[in-house]
């Protein structure tokens, strides 16, 4: 196996968290730092990155210092034991590798677990202490009931203590004569090194459960809302300041409460210095307003009120609400019913907007209330119920579950486009925001010069995505279109809010199940072209995430809302998921990756895209469906089950396909047959399995000849491309992030 040497500048990425992993790097300069979310170690000399992964990387590796590694194509046991056959003086240095990364990983395993445990120990002892206190003291005593439901974590992929301690016993006392044993022998030496990554993936799973765990619940102590265990003790003493009593205690308890959140190392500067602030020589006399108790609130007038609307047009809408939950079947169809959700409608995206309009214009943060309207479409705790209420309320402390780099609530969607950093998407008609202008100055609804001004609006921008793709996504993804209401209800949370929580992390779960098996399903052709060093056009394959867009209800469905962003086929697709739902996550995205398969063949085919002389996905599915009964290929049962999806399907291929592209995803790759020979074909060459699962199904005959073939087309191209590379190289280009991927790509 050849072997290259990789050089990275210090601050840049080696490997980045999500990316799929196809060989390993042993660090020969340099340092590297790993990066979980709250916390980081320095990998030195003679790590190896890519040992302790799956498929994918779980964590960003960024160079500490100028690095240089040797890229060695390992990911597999047989590759390992062929490298260590070859290479015998990379015996100890892999071994220990092993073992010193696996007990590091150990150690923050062990740290991460002390934290989960110090933060569900601090906020029973003082919630505990607070109402002992409050009872003693005849003080009003704040409800909490986030305490109610506060468990500790219970894990699934667990780090035994017994395995730390082996760890540490082996590192620190007995290495050298473990390592001596085991270089000895091939299958010892391979069976440590395996079994030690092993349980390094094990552990890294562990370590994400943990981070979960403390970013969804590390609020309970300290909170943006002020609903969590350190303002309990503000507000008490904030009673015991205007009582004339002693507030020691009070302090004390807000100080240790301070200390846990510095070990803890999950909160911000801010949100420390404030809690600082607010233990220290603060005036508790001059506080005048309390905590929010939200069940409590008129949430209603809260919202409207703050988008600007009158006295009356709130009442009005108050008595809607109220009209609405007074139907013996809020579900029902008839036309009373339709018309109070449609009226709620109108009310519900029009104080949508202003409401957004003003958050941005604000300098205060919206409050919680707010923030529950923006991202689950919360109104009325009187429609919800109060348990409810109180969950989607403590979520709002964890909004940062719900967004990653491609993953949005829809509030900061929004705000994407507002600050200019996402165009708006296109709407029913498929008009983008500049061709929607432009057919409006066509019909003479607008004027040239307003078309000259509003063309880079921003305001006017996200006013287009919210009566647009917005109202629509909300509607489709609710899944109930015609009994479809944009308010919250308590009829719709069929599990508790926790389980139906479709957070960023679920999501990215989701697609990387689909790439583990359909590695080429992201994969878009851009061009290169550096003339100067020999390469004038050279089409390479980049893989290009989908932004996904939550909308603020507890739905049932998942969208394709557009194949790309822009013009340009290298645009990210927008895909459109509820923020809550009890559907099973994978399975609609799976669907919706069906969907984005035959979308993105036709935008890349054009008026091409179901003429079978031009071979694509989308023309030979389309020729398959259309002649399926003349198709002497087909069994009389395969052409019987063709017509009942096309009836399902009412009529549509693209419908018929996704059912097609679900079962190749969850059956075939497991090797059990679902598909007809005619729509297997297609599937094999257009949607080709990923080289682990081609080399499990290769000793079936079905799959054997199609997978041969690409295995073979793929290996030429990586011969083609790596002689180009060396030349470009030679020619004083540098091999880009981009380039490096696309000899990959031929290697999955």
């Amino acid at each position: 196996m050849a072997m290259n040497v990789l050089k990275v500048k210090a601050g840049e990425l080696v490997a980045k968290r999500q990316d799929k992993v196809l060989e390993w790097y042993l660090l020969q300069e340099g340092a590297v730092v790993r990066q979980f979310l709250f916390s980081q170690s320095v990998l030195s000399k003679n790590s190896i990155i890519g040992m302790m992964e799956g498929e994918f990387f779980t964590c960003d590796y960024v160079a500490k210092q100028d690095c240089t590694f040797v890229v060695i194509p390992c990911k597999s046991s047989l590759d390992l034991q062929y490298i260590l056959r070859e290479h015998e003086n990379f015996r100890p240095i892999f071994l220990r590798t092993a073992v010193e990364q696996r007990h590091q990983l150990l150690c923050v395993y062990a740290d991460l677990f002390r934290k989960t445990q110090l933060l569900h120990a601090t906020a029973e002892a003082h919630y505990s202490d607070y109402k002992a206190i409050c009872s003693e003291r005849l003080l009003d005593e704040l409800s909490f009931e986030r305490m109610q439901y506060f468990e500790p974590l219970a894990m699934q992929h667990k780090a035994e203590n017994w395995e730390i301690a082996n760890s540490n016993s082996l590192v620190k006392n007995h290495l050298r004569e473990f390592m001596q044993l085991m270089i000895k022998d091939d299958s010892l030496c391979v069976g440590a090194i395996m079994e030690a990554a092993a349980q390094m993936r094990r552990v890294t799973q562990g370590i994400g459960e943990m981070v979960s765990h403390l970013r969804y619940n590390s609020d309970i102590l300290c909170a943006d809302s002020d609903d969590d265990v350190f303002h309990l003790y503000f507000h008490m003493a904030v009673q015991l300041s205007r009582k004339g009593q002693d507030i020691t205690c009070a302090r004390q308890h807000m100080q240790q409460i301070i200390e846990v959140m510095e070990k803890l190392g999950t909160y911000s500067g801010h949100q420390l210095s404030e809690c600082r602030r607010m233990c220290d020589n603060y005036n508790y006399e001059e506080v005048s307003k309390g905590r929010i108790n939200v069940t409590q609130e008129d949430c209603v007038s809260h919202i409207l009120e703050y988008a600007g609307f009158e006295k009356q047009a709130i009442r009005s809408f108050k008595e809607q609400l109220q009209e609405y939950r007074k139907l013996p079947d809020m579900q029902s169809t008839d036309n009373d019913a339709r018309r109070m959700r449609r009226e709620i409608s109108n009310v519900f995206y029009d104080a949508y907007e202003k409401a957004f309009m003003r958050s941005m214009e604000d300098e205060e943060k919206p409050s919680p209330i707010l923030m529950m309207f923006f991202n689950f479409g919360f109104m009325d705790v009187g429609l919800l119920g109060e348990e409810n209420t109180n969950a989607i309320y403590n979520m709002t402390d964890s909004l940062g579950l719900f967004s990653s780099e491609n993953i949005f609530t829809i509030y900061e969607w929004l705000k994407s486009i507002y600050e200019g950093t996402r165009e708006p998407s296109r709407n029913e008609f498929d008009l983008d925001y500049r061709g929607y202008l432009a057919e409006q100055r066509r019909q003479g609804e607008i004027t040239e010069e307003q078309l000259a001004v509003w063309r880079d609006d921003n305001k006017r921008k996200v006013e287009f995505e919210i009566r647009n793709m917005f109202q629509s996504g909300h509607r489709v993804t609710y899944g109930k279109i015609s009994t479809f209401c944009p308010v919250m209800q308590e009829e719709d949370l069929i599990n508790a809010v926790e389980k139906m929580a479709v957070t960023a992390e679920r999501v990215e779960n989701a697609v990387n199940k689909v790439r583990q098996l359909d590695y080429s399903i992201l994969y878009r052709e851009v061009m290169f072209s550096d003339p100067d060093k020999g390469i004038n056009q050279e089409w390479i394959m980049k893989e290009i995430w989908p932004d996904v867009i939550l909308m603020p209800d507890a739905g049932t469905r998942a969208l394709l809302w557009q194949e790309t962003s822009g013009a340009k086929s290298d645009t990210p697709a927008r895909f459109v998921f509820p923020i809550l739902t009890a559907a099973d996550v994978d399975e609609m995205m799976v669907e919706n990756m069906g969907r984005f398969r035959w979308e993105i063949c036709r935008r890349v085919q054009g008026v091409y895209w179901n003429d079978i002389r031009e071979r694509s996905l989308t023309s030979e599915y389309c020729d398959y469906i259309q002649f399926y009964k003349k198709n002497h290929e087909l069994s009389a049962e395969a052409k019987e089950k063709i017509k009942t999806a096309l009836g399902r399907a009412r009529n549509s291929y693209r419908e018929v396909f996704v059912k097609d592209y679900l079962n190749w995803i969850k059956y075939e790759s497991q090797g059990s047959f679902r598909l007809n020979k005619v729509a297997r074909e297609v599937l094999m060459h257009y949607c080709p399995f990923a080289k682990e699962v081609r080399t499990q199904l290769l000793s079936n005959p079905v799959y054997q000849a199609a997978f041969q073939k690409l295995d073979a087309e793929n290996r030429k191209k990586a011969q083609r491309i790596s002689a180009l590379y060396d030349k470009y190289a030679a020619a004083g280009g540098e091999l880009t992030v981009d380039l490096k991927e696309n000899l990959r790509y031929y290697q999955m």
